[in-house]
């Protein structure tokens, strides 16, 4: 039963030989797969899963069987027409060197995985609806939807956005192929070297298929993928995605920092910011947005040896700050000896580093006395007098600067947010499509602070442009932060 994972395929009628053998066969956990309708034993017992399980048509027997038998499969090589490994990882893909992009501000994208019925997937499948790059000409810009559904006897919600972030991992092990980002923020570039090498957008699934049960083959059986390269259903995938992206994140609403002694380390970014590290707790999400303290902790369990590894608080060093002795030791070795400290909630002491996949910037507008946030989708100018592309190269890389810091959207909406320099209140100006989106997250904060009329008080694009305008506007409205300490 658990060294010899053999099964029995009863092919055409069923006579009592047959049942005989089969039952034999049972005996040593080996259940038996029909394609005629034979009585199914389907409780668990002596096999692993099923027994006997019966009317499986002759296309779908041996799949049906690796399922019931437990099989994993493993693939030892993808089969993609360029170089593919972890030393490629950290790989940039230059502009000019580029021959077709998706998403980064240009266009939409978004990757979703989630699970299904095993019924509904057909392992290995690979679909591209829309054109690929025969289709295409060098310097396009394409909309791009990946959706991964997966099935497994051991498969849990809690695992899909654990899985689901892992294909920024191994999309960047093919050589010539970036990618950056996760959700709904994707951006992925195609060289024009990897083109020629003969790599299409369907490699991608090729490439997903493969990690998939190389490293998650303990809990996932089958894995299908459908790739979208049409603007019409790539926007269809991201309203559902962010369906489920907004209930994965409702999920945390009942746990606070205080109420957990453990927080976890994210250092899946390392590829690209090699001294940062992420300290996930209930109520600071890792600054992509994607990982949560829930989905540390279950990555944690699928990998114990991954990037998600349990911090023990210890020592509570500045509890205003945020600041304890055991984040700082895990931080210090992590980061490669390169942060002694850093603090959860403050912005301008010791402020948590940043990689570069943030999905928002935070950073002060000395004059105004205030903050601005700006999302990686507003591209326009800000009135810090730099862009979003500009302002992340200040942020990222692991540096650490205080007046600057990386975060998700949703940590705006978290009663940490810059708690121990005074939190939301300081906010002076956000792009407007940001605004919109913050609304319900920040809603509550706002009805805490009591001042109801708060969100018309912070400027947007159309208020103001300038530091100088975002000043006189905090003063048309009377901001609260005129009323404030300075921050610096």
């Amino acid at each position: 039963k658990n060294r010899v994972f053999a099964f029995v395929l009863a092919l055409g009628e069923v006579d009592e030989l047959k049942y005989a053998n089969a039952a034999g066969a049972i005996n040593y956990g080996f259940p038996t797969i029909a394609d005629t309708n034979i009585p199914e034993i389907l409780p668990r017992g002596v096999c692993t899963y099923e027994h006997v399980v019966s009317n499986i048509s002759s296309g779908e027997m041996v799949s049906k069987a690796i399922e019931v038998r437990g099989l994993k499969i493993t693939i030892d090589k993808v089969d993609i027409p360029v170089a593919f490994g972890a030393a490629f990882e950290g790989e940039r893909v230059r502009k000019e060197d580029t021959f077709v992009e998706f998403g980064g501000n240009k266009s939409e994208a978004v990757e979703f995985l989630h699970a299904a019925d095993s019924s509904e997937i057909e392992d290995g499948k690979i679909e591209v609806f829309g054109p690929d790059i025969d289709d295409i000409k060098e310097g396009d810009v394409l909309p791009l939807g990946i959706e991964a559904l997966v099935s497994g006897r051991k498969m849990q919600d809690d695992f899909e956005p654990v899985m689901e972030r892992q294909f920024h991992y191994f999309i960047n092990y093919a050589t010539g192929i970036f990618h950056m980002g996760q959700r709904d923020i994707v951006w992925v570039r195609f060289s024009k070297n990897a083109v020629q090498s003969g790599f299409k957008i369907k490699h991608i699934g090729t490439i997903l298929h493969a990690k998939m049960h190389s490293d998650f083959g303990n809990i996932m059986d089958k894995i299908q993928i459908k790739i979208y390269t049409n603007l019409e259903d790539v926007v269809a995938l991201k309203a559902r995605a962010k369906e489920v992206f907004r209930t994965r994140d409702e999920r945390l609403k009942t746990l606070t920092d205080e109420s957990v002694d453990t927080f976890y380390s994210c250092t899946l970014c390392q590829s690209f910011a090699p001294n940062h590290v992420c300290a996930v707790s209930p109520e600071r999400p890792g600054l992509c947005g994607a990982y949560n303290w829930l989905d540390c902790k279950a990555s944690f369990e699928i990998n114990p040896t991954g990037p998600n590894q349990p911090i023990k608080k210890g020592e509570t060093i500045d509890e205003k700050l945020g600041i304890w002795k055991g984040i700082n030791e895990f931080v210090f070795k992590t980061s490669n000896q390169a942060l002694e400290s850093f603090s959860a909630y403050s912005m301008m002491i010791d402020p948590m580093t940043s990689c570069g996949c943030f999905e928002v910037i935070i950073t002060i507008l000395p004059s105004t006395n205030g903050i601005m946030a700006v999302n990686r989708e507003h591209s326009g100018m800000t009135p810090s007098g730099m862009k979003f592309s500009t302002t992340a190269g200040m942020v990222g890389g692991g540096i650490q600067t205080p007046g600057f810091i990386g975060i998700s959207k949703y940590f705006i909406g978290s009663k940490k947010f810059i708690k121990a320099d005074g939190g939301l209140k300081w906010i002076v100006w956000i792009p407007k499509a940001m605004k919109l989106v913050i609304m319900d997250i920040i809603v509550e904060r706002i009805e805490e602070m009591g001042i109801d009329d708060f969100l018309d008080k912070i400027a947007t694009e159309e208020d103001a442009e300038t530091e100088e305008q975002v000043m006189e506007w905090i003063q048309k409205v009377k901001h609260p932060v005129l009323e404030m300490e300075p921050m610096m």
